[in-house]
């Protein structure tokens, strides 16, 4: 029997999640164009392998990943790419990042699947595959799932984060029920790819049926695996506010579930790893939820870089719809048009109306009531970091642990005097991290400026130096000149010409031979021992090509035959 703990704080508020799970999932029809942008994950975007006009088949790599924090990208069905160009994306900020067009074919013709057997690989060999295809985390973060198998540090128990505590999302939940099996397959590679045996699977008590269907699919296997059916609250969803309540260690600030001996994945990560590893297929759709002010609110499987339009469409929105959130109403973001593509974050797209979601009142002051940090999931102090992100007091704000903040909304939604409380926790994160980044790139520039003048004066003092060593050679050869000159010339009387040339020839030897001594050689310091050893073979050769001249100069009659001719 697992003893299940409690996190500081959190809320209750309305779920509306029965509207969606009344039917089962079902599968979005092919839509006439994907846009598929290539920064779907935390870290840095993929890089494009693909060119426009090519055709690509289904789950062919179209963007590898770039550096250590990263995911590949993959062509959600056949077809052709039909442009690469910035794209409008599910961003709260509107802004364009870089996207492949892909006009179907039709055919959703696969590419080679490569199937594996995950008990004859190690830890790397799948950490590697699943980088290939392109897994991150499905429960919102978007963070490579390989990244997670890399980490130095043993994992003592694994958790499979099944809780959904968001209201109106129920992905996750139709998931469990339809495909728990799978799930627990994944579960499995997991499992063996960290090496640990304990696994404690934590689904919200509300998910009755999950839960049974969950439970099922692990007795049926015969593994060792505790589903545990953990009290409905949110934020207990989050990694580490499940992990608390799972095992009742705390992951200290700063730090990762790792670092204290816990991992933690998405049952829709395990489903998309058991699919990567046993079935060959990379990443290419996901269960979303289309729920709010629709008709037929219910989940679709559908293909990344479907436009949002087209799943609403199929859930026939409300007239009085004026716009559309993904993910949850706590934690979500407004999309900036409905047509934006859906990627491997999106887990939800929410029809809003003014009926369904009132604007909220004009802030009022705080009245330091401290219901914020009550609830605070995290023991903030909320209203402490929101005088201080009004005020620009950046540092103050770190000092109380900003960083800590989840963003889950739960202090807003308590907030009697209506602040937008997230909002100013995202506001003062994002100037913090934009001066952290001005600061680091002024360092940068200041040691290339530093280096760029310490590289000028070592070339001046260099070339002053050869400078100075080239007038000293000119003024001891002048001096040896002037030398030999004064020299007096002991001729005899009777001289002829021929002995006073070969005096000056003497004298123009000597003065040589003393420029040559006085002369260093450049680029002799420092030198390899390759390099020593070269140059010591080539004065050995010298010294044999003098030696054989000097024989020959030494002999001055041809050799004569035995018969004495």
């Amino acid at each position: 029997m697992i003893r299940l703990h409690r996190f500081h704080g959190g809320i209750h508020p309305p779920t509306h999640k029965a509207e969606s799970t009344r039917t089962p999932i079902m599968s979005a029809p092919l839509p006439a164009q994907l846009t598929i942008p290539f920064r779907q994950h935390a870290g840095e975007a993929a890089k494009p392998v693909v060119q426009v006009g090519e055709r690509v088949l289904k789950g062919q790599l179209i963007g590898e990943p770039v550096g250590a924090i990263s995911s590949s990208i993959h062509a959600p069905t056949s077809g052709t790419i039909t442009a690469i160009d910035l794209q409008q994306i599910a961003h709260p900020s509107a802004l364009p990042d870089l996207c492949a067009t892909l006009v179907p074919d039709g055919l959703d013709e696969w590419g080679v699947r490569q199937t594996l057997s995950y008990r004859q690989l190690s830890s790397d060999e799948l950490q590697k595959h699943l980088r290939r295809s392109g897994i991150v985390g499905l429960g919102g973060a978007v963070f490579p799932s390989d990244m997670k198998l890399r980490h130095p540090i043993v994992v003592d128990t694994l958790v499979i984060n099944g809780a959904e505590c968001e209201p109106y999302i129920t992905c996750d939940d139709m998931l469990m029920r339809e495909r728990a099996e799978a799930i627990v397959r994944g579960i499995e590679i997991l499992r063996h790819a960290l090496g640990t045996d304990a696994v404690l699977i934590g689904i919200e008590d509300n998910k009755p049926q999950a839960i049974s269907a969950m439970q099922r699919a692990v007795d049926d296997s015969s593994h060792p695996f505790k589903v545990i059916a953990v009290p409905t609250v949110y934020p207990g969803g989050s990694a580490k506010h499940l992990i608390k309540v799972l095992t009742g260690v705390e992951v200290p600030s700063g730090k990762l579930p790792t670092d204290v001996g816990v991992q933690c994945y998405n049952v829709a990560t395990a489903y998309a790893v058991h699919r990567a590893v046993e079935h060959g297929e990379t990443l290419v759709s996901r269960v979303v939820t289309v729920t709010g002010n629709v008709e037929q609110p219910r989940n679709y499987e559908a293909l990344i870089g479907t436009p949002f339009s087209d799943l609403v469409a199929l859930s026939i929105p409300k007239a009085d719809t004026n716009r559309y959130i993904m993910g949850g109403p706590m934690m979500g973001v407004e999309l900036p048009a409905v047509n934006v593509p859906l990627v491997k974050a999106s887990n939800c797209v929410i029809a809003a109306s003014d009926a369904l979601f009132p604007p909220p009142p004009a802030a009022m002051p705080c009245i330091r009531c401290t219901r914020c940090a009550q609830v605070c999931p995290v023991e903030l102090q909320p209203q402490d970091l929101y005088w201080f992100a009004q005020s620009h007091n950046f540092g103050k704000a770190q000092e109380y642990d900003l960083f800590d903040c989840i963003e889950c909304g739960a202090c807003a939604y308590v907030c009697p005097s209506s602040i937008p409380l997230v909002q100013y926790y995202r506001y003062a994160k994002s100037e913090i991290r934009a001066r952290d980044h001005e600061k680091r790139a002024a360092d940068l520039a200041r040691e290339r400026h530093e280096f760029r003048q310490f590289r000028i004066e070592r070339e001046k003092q260099e070339k002053a130096e050869r400078l100075a060593q080239k007038e000293r050679a000119a003024a001891a050869a002048k001096a040896a000149a002037e030398a030999a000159a004064a020299i007096p010339t002991p001729l005899e009387p009777n001289a002829d010409a021929e002995d006073t040339q070969q005096m000056r020839i003497d004298a123009a030897l000597a003065r040589a031979k003393e420029q040559a001594a006085t002369a260093h050689p450049r680029n002799t310091e420092a030198l390899t021992p390759e390099q020593r050893a070269e140059i010591e073979a080539i004065e050995v050769r010298r010294a044999h090509i003098h030696s054989l001249a000097a024989d020959a100069g030494a002999d001055d009659e041809p050799p004569k035959n035995s018969q004495g001719n």
